[in-house]
């Protein structure tokens, strides 16, 4: 049995980030300044946005975001339930209420069909999610949203260097918003950037994320600058800071690195647990895209197993394996099973998905012998749980 303990994720920080931090502290600049300037048009050059703006938080993003979009009481947003609940929870946040269609069991994305079921005279924005990096079936999606008047905001949280029919997420004609938690494929500590091609939403967004002032607001305690400013909404303080740009400057020289190797050892899992019974390997698209994998995420196939999936993790955990859940369904937890009136079989598909998914270690450093110890502790499960 391995000796230490493996994390599910663990980010790559490397000596160009810890001295452009240091340079940072240094400078007596650590808050949102001009190094978060760089790292908005770094980012929005890299995915092909028009326009960038960097946030707190992914949370954050997604909150500006529906409001900039227009999102308010008595409106409604599509959206699945195979998502971390703050899509949902900023969806309520605005005063609006979520509506959700089931996800494809497969791919764990969500089904277009049940999308268009769910549309109404009220629905104001479609928020697709491109689950764990690989993307979400995009033309019909703005197909339904354009025939309707009604916008798209994707929900990119796991998705930065992930492709649709070869254009990146974050160069589509709709709203994006990306995520750098330390467990995503890079990272400022927290923060996330909002991408957009649509100009008011990017001054909408610009305006709230930092209590409605001017979004260059900050220049005012430079040599050059005004120590005036105007308020044109209540906003927010969600904006990024400068010690977080710092560390995103170099992970984004270094996406294209850690995307490789995310591939080669979701690749390596593929063919070391294919054909395992007691698991059911991550399925593709039908169309093209580059999957950006942010986490490798089988179904634990309980029919076949004495332990639930739950159980599954706990032995994994025993033999120093660390496992994720991403996630259980929104619509199961008792804020909106209660709120909402949502039962587990209203959304059977994602409900299937709930039960069994578990988040294998995956992370750029993480070792081939790393992942031999993952291969074989599950081996290890599977045979002395099978039914």
């Amino acid at each position: 049995m391995r000796e230490t303990f493996l994390p599910f994720a663990r980010p790559s920080i490397g000596p160009e980030e810890i001295q452009e931090l240091l340079d940072t502290l240094a400078s007596g600049w650590i808050t949102t300044g001009p190094k978060v300037e760089r790292f908005a048009a770094a980012f929005s050059e890299y995915v092909g946005g028009r326009y960038a703006v960097p946030v707190s938080s992914a949370t954050a993003g997604l909150h500006v975001a529906l409001l900039a979009l227009g999102v308010g009481p008595g409106d409604e947003v599509v959206t699945t339930p195979m998502t971390f609940v703050a899509t949902l929870n900023t969806i309520v946040h605005c005063g609006a209420r979520p509506v959700l269609a089931d996800i494809d069991a497969s791919t764990l994305n969500v089904r277009v069909e049940e999308i268009e079921k769910r549309l109404s005279p009220r629905t104001k924005a479609i928020l697709p999610v491109h689950f764990v990096g690989q993307p979400a079936d995009l033309d019909p999606i703005l197909e339904l949203a354009a025939a309707r008047g009604i916008a798209v905001l994707e929900d990119a949280a796991h998705a930065v260097g992930a492709e649709y029919k070869g254009r990146r997420i974050g160069s589509f004609p709709t709203t994006s918003v990306f995520s750098f938690h330390p467990n995503k494929n890079m990272t400022t500590g927290e923060g996330g950037m909002v991408v957009t091609e649509d100009e008011t939403v990017f001054e909408k967004t610009s305006l709230l994320k930092f209590h409605g002032m001017d979004r260059e607001s900050w220049k005012r305690f430079a040599k050059a600058g005004s120590p005036r400013y105007d308020v044109a909404v209540p906003g927010f303080k969600y904006n990024m800071m400068d010690i977080q740009a710092a560390l995103g400057l170099h992970q984004l020289k270094r996406l294209e690195g850690f995307l490789a190797e995310r591939e080669r050892l979701a690749a390596r899992y593929d063919a070391a647990l294919a054909g395992r019974a007691g698991l059911i390997l991550p399925q593709r698209v039908p169309y093209p895209v580059r999957h950006a994998w942010h986490l490798y995420t089988p179904l634990v196939n309980v029919d076949r197993l004495t332990i639930d999936r739950d159980g599954f993790m706990a032995e994994l955990k025993k033999r120093n394996i660390g496992t994720g859940l991403h996630y259980t369904a929104a619509h199961e937890f008792s804020y909106y099973a209660s709120g909402y009136g949502w039962r587990p079989v209203d959304f059977p598909e994602a409900h299937y998905v709930s039960e069994r998914i578990v988040s294998l270690p995956l992370f750029p450093g993480m070792t081939e012998s790393d992942q031999d110890d993952v291969v074989a502790a599950i081996g290890d499960v599977l045979g002395e749980f099978a039914r």
